[in-house]
């Protein structure tokens, strides 16, 4: 988790200069390009839906991966696309996601409780608690999973989506060796077409933004940065204070005060 929060501070003073381009529909690429893909049908947080549209720019080479998959067996669910300010601020306060940060804090602490500021730095790293970066609010990341063409079932790397513990990593050292390989062989498909894997967590890929750029070592300015999307005239704006918290400090207290309670 510091290397993640490290990381982090790398993605907060890189260069952004958005292009703004419009979004597109990963569902209806796939369904005119005729690939096999799925797509999670849960609610992300409170009854929110799933927006399943990244930047035009990227939808094609997602398509190709997802055929890439079909081709080897394989079928891409993607779990998450784009993210709104609502929902990136309601998932940091979901109790589920804030009770496995605490628990995580606490297992890292070996048995001892965080800090409020331990807390607001995890909440950072793992749900993205500042705008710029949170590369879902760009429109250029994607969470996935992968599952078997023949029977359904799923290429296992360790642990389904959405695992948030120590065997969350890319590299973990708590998972088995083919649970690795197989995490690694899903990466080496999503990075041939340019979509750049967050250490931190096996199931996320972005590409344009500061953190491929951090990640590739590409330099200049990453042209995509947090949005508010307008689906009706596929308009972006970028946030006037990508550096700001979603969820204030007070927040982040009140909600590790709610966790705690629960966790007791």
């Amino acid at each position: 988790m510091l290397l993640g929060y490290q990381f982090a501070q790398q993605l907060i003073a890189y260069e952004v200069n958005e292009c703004g381009e419009g979004f597109a529909s990963i569902r209806e690429a796939a369904t005119a390009a005729n690939v096999e893909m799925l797509f999670s049908d849960s609610k992300i947080v409170d009854g929110l839906d799933r927006i399943y549209f990244i930047r035009q720019g990227l939808v094609d080479d997602l398509i190709t991966i997802g055929r890439d998959m079909n081709e080897r067996g394989w079928i891409l669910k993607i779990e998450e696309g784009y993210r709104s300010k609502e929902m990136q601020t309601r998932l940091v306060r979901k109790p589920a996601v804030f009770d496995a940060i605490l628990k995580k804090c606490i297992w890292e602490n070996k048995g001892q409780l965080p800090s409020t500021e331990e807390l607001f730095q995890r909440a950072i790293v793992l749900v993205a608690n500042i705008p710029k970066i949170g590369t879902h609010m760009s429109g250029s990341a994607v969470d996935i999973s992968v599952f078997h063409r023949d029977d359904g079932k799923e290429v296992w790397r360790g642990n389904s989506y959405l695992e948030m513990s120590e065997r969350t990593p890319m590299r973990s050292p708590f998972i088995e060796n083919q649970d690795l390989q197989n995490r690694l062989k899903i990466t080496a498909m999503m990075e041939a077409r340019g979509f750049m894997h967050f250490p931190q967590e096996f199931w996320h890929f972005n590409k344009g933004d500061a953190g491929a750029h951090l990640l590739t070592g590409q330099p200049g300015a990453a042209k995509y940065g947090p949005v508010h999307w307008n689906p009706e005239s596929n308009q972006v704006t970028p946030y006037d204070t990508p550096l700001s918290s979603l969820n204030p400090l007070e927040v982040i207290e009140a909600e590790a005060a709610a966790a705690m309670q629960r966790l007791q």
